[in-house]
């Protein structure tokens, strides 16, 4: 299960990442704010390094993804792509790594108890 959460992971990076440099990406259904955007995608990306690295800290996968977000910022500065960095943006991206970091420790911690 593992080696798929593995996949699934490199898979979601690899589509954020493209999505968050294309000069002119596809326009998702339903017209989803900018920061919304930003925060499901680390949202999903920060569950998704959880199962596929379990044995890796959780600080070391929110300061990872923080620098992934970090650098999409750096890179949308570029003036070609004719895109918009914000640093709010990378605020967006690291409330939603730290919340679902939080949310799967809780919920890690509650399923032992329990079991």
């Amino acid at each position: 299960m593992q080696s798929i959460f593995r996949i699934a992971f490199w898979a979601a990076l690899a589509f954020a990442v493209t999505m968050a440099v294309l000069p002119h990406p596809p326009q998702l259904a339903g017209e989803m704010n900018d920061k919304f955007q930003h925060m499901m995608a680390f949202a999903t990306l920060a569950v998704l390094a959880v199962l596929a690295y379990p044995g890796m800290s959780k600080i070391r996968i929110a300061l990872s993804l923080v620098a992934v977000g970090a650098g999409i910022e750096i890179v949308q500065m570029i003036p070609v792509l004719h895109r918009d960095a914000e640093w709010m943006d990378l605020a967006a991206d690291t409330c939603a790594i730290l919340v679902m970091l939080a949310v799967v420790t809780l919920a890690f911690g509650w399923h032992r108890r329990t079991r």
